[in-house]
Order: C-alpha cells, then structure tokens, then sequence
C-alpha cells in the first residue's frame, strides 16, 4: 500500500468522523439547553438595585448556564403590572414569573405572610434554615400550589428597621391614630394597638409622608432606605423592625409554565435562586453599615423601641396567631413548623453565636476595633 495515499485516506475519514460525531452531538446539546423565555414581573423598582436586583442575578446565572438559551427577563414593578400584583399576574399566566414578597398578598389570606416574614418570628439565618432544611420550601409550595405558583426563596434583606416617624415614639399610647405604611399582617398586630395600617407600595412611600397621608412608614433597612429620602420628612428613625426578623423575598413560577421545564432546568432555577437568595443578603450585609452612618451624618434620629413598646407588640402578635390557628389550618401546619424551630433555633443561638457578638460589640463600643 502507497504510504502517502494510507495517510491521505485516513485523514479524510478522521474529518469525516469528527464532522459526523459533531452532527450527532448537536441535537443533544440543543435538547439539553432548549430555547425558553420567560417574563418575570419585579415588586421593586430599579432604583432599589440591592432588592430588585435579586432578580437579575437570577435572570444572569441561568443565561450563562445555558448559554444563553434560558432568557428571564426582568421588568420593574409598574412596567407590566403594579408591584404588588406581581404574583397575581404570575397566577393568571400574565408572565411565567415574579420576584415579590409573599405577605404582601396577605389579604387574600395569612398563610402567604408565612413564607416571608412574620412578627417575632426567626431571622434571616434561622429563617433559611427552616425554608431549605425545617422543609419550609414544600409546606410553603404546598400553599403555593393553591394558587397556581411554585416558590423559591429568591433574597433575604436581614433583620429590617423599624421605620420613620414624623415625631417620637416612646410609649404604646403614642401609637394611637398613628397612620403608618406596614408591610404584610404585622399591620394587624399594630391594629391592636390604635395604628392604622397602610399598604404601600415602595415607589409611593416617600410622597406619602411628604404630603402627610401617613405619619409613619417602614421599608427595608439603612441602603434602600437613604436611597428613598425617608429620613427627609421624617426623621425619627427606630429599630428593630420586630414584623422582619429575616424576610424572604420569593421568585414564584407559574406552576404550569416551571413543569414544563426539562429536570436539568428546574435544577438551574433552584440552584440560581439560591445563589440570588445568598447574594442578597450579603450585600445588604455589606451596604447597611455605612449607609447608617451616612443617615445619622444628615440628620436622621436612630433610636430604639421601647421595652413596653416591644413587650405590647409581642403579646398583641401571639393574640393574632391564636386567632389565625383557631380559623385557618394552612396557616396552622406552616405555622406550628415555624414555631417548633424558632424554639430550637433561639436556644442555640444565645450560645456561641449570642457571645461571640456580644463580645465584639463590647470592644467597638471600647474603641478596640
């Protein structure tokens, strides 16, 4: 055999079996990563870039997971629908998904607050121990399903503040008339107390204390709140916002629209929702610190809730609860779960966690940090 004509036809055929291997790998590659676009209506406004930004982390990590065949895309609240209708809109099929916060659905019934964000509940750490290891994620969709939506935890902004206020609150009787922007039941525990609860979305806040509809107004924490001017028209500014220990913000699916998706896509949006829901949280965790500073510099009152106070909103809550259990058995089963881990989780945390902080607080307190 000619030895230069061997190697000219083994060489066509190596072409020749790399060409066909490719042709036969794209069909695969192409039914592993099929072509989806979806819509996903924020709650928030892009001026919160730390909150709504939630979303586009989401909508970033599953397009370059995908290259680019899995397209999410993001539009504020008021683009397509209003923010707080973001998950009625996911429910009737409007877009395939939203970023929201379940208690601003309350109204239609309590068991949605559950999966946010509850007075005197568990904070944010013990709050994503229960979603992603108490079983918190499935008795929430369990709920979910009900109307039509899957859920995810989708960020968390850690414990908030407790809000603006045009003149000080010092004791449970100054609470009385107060009008006030509160976000999900907590207004119903405040209720007890003589306040009147207003919802509002984020976006229309600020006019309201400026033209003296509300007296009062709680939002997120120091970053989004210096962001919104708040502490321009109202300047006393307490904590801790007790109604938000460690509020999950959701990214919910239609539940038809998630099913559809192949195995190796619903892992790719759990896996991405996660990593929005972490993300959030710490760059809260990084901004808030001199945001405050930056708050106190112009003029904004830092101070905390009374002991009366505190103690008022905590026995009006459990007063609240027993009212839901009595009624509601959704709320009930996710409820009694929350409750069982909140016990343990509490115990736990006074010991390392509870002292090693305390500890550290000490010594910037002392000028040693």
């Amino acid at each position: 055999m000619d030895r230069r004509s061997f190697i000219r036809k083994a060489g066509v055929t190596g072409v020749g079996a790399a060409a066909a291997a490719a042709t036969l790998a794209a069909p695969a590659i192409a039914q592993s990563n099929p072509k989806v676009t979806w819509r996903l209506a924020s709650s928030f406004p892009k001026s919160l870039d730390t909150i709504y930004g939630g979303a586009e982390v989401f909508s970033k990590m599953l397009s370059e997971a995908t290259d680019g065949n899995f397209q999410v895309q993001v539009f504020a609240a008021g683009e397509l629908v209003p923010g707080l209708q973001a998950a009625d809109a996911t429910t009737a099929g409007t877009v395939e998904a939203c970023h929201t916060v379940a208690y601003y659905y309350w109204g239609k019934d309590p068991t949605w607050a559950l999966g946010a964000a509850v007075p005197f509940s568990l904070n944010a750490r013990g709050i994503n121990a229960w979603h992603y290891h108490g079983g918190g994620i499935d008795l929430f969709n369990e709920f979910l399903a009900t109307q039509g939506l899957f859920g995810l935890p989708g960020g968390n902004t850690g414990v908030q503040m407790g809000g603006w206020f045009r003149k000080e609150i010092n004791t449970v009787a100054d609470l009385s008339g107060l009008k006030m922007r509160i976000g999900g039941f907590a207004g119903k525990v405040v209720a007890k107390l003589g306040v009147v609860p207003q919802q509002i979305a984020g976006g229309d806040i600020y006019p309201a204390l400026e033209k003296g509809t509300i007296d009062a107004a709680e939002w997120v924490g120091p970053y989004d709140d210096e962001k919104l001017g708040f502490y321009k028209v109202a300047p006393y500014y307490y904590y801790p916002g007790w109604w938000e220990g460690g509020p999950t913000v959701h990214l919910m699916f239609n539940k038809a629209k998630y099913e559809e998706l192949s195995p190796a896509y619903k892992s790719l949006v759990h896996t991405a929702a996660q990593a929005a829901d972490a993300n959030m949280l710490q760059k809260y965790d990084h901004l808030n610190p001199a945001a405050v500073k930056r708050l106190v510099a112009g003029g904004a009152k830092l101070k905390p809730f009374s002991q009366e106070i505190m103690a008022a909103c905590f026995e009006k809550a459990n007063e609240v609860y027993a009212e839901m259990e009595a009624s509601n058995a959704p709320f009930k089963k996710i409820w009694d779960s929350i409750k069982a881990f909140r016990k343990e989780h509490y115990l736990w945390a006074q010991v390392a966690e509870y002292n090693y902080d305390t500890f550290m607080m000490v010594q910037q307190r002392n000028g040693k940090l």
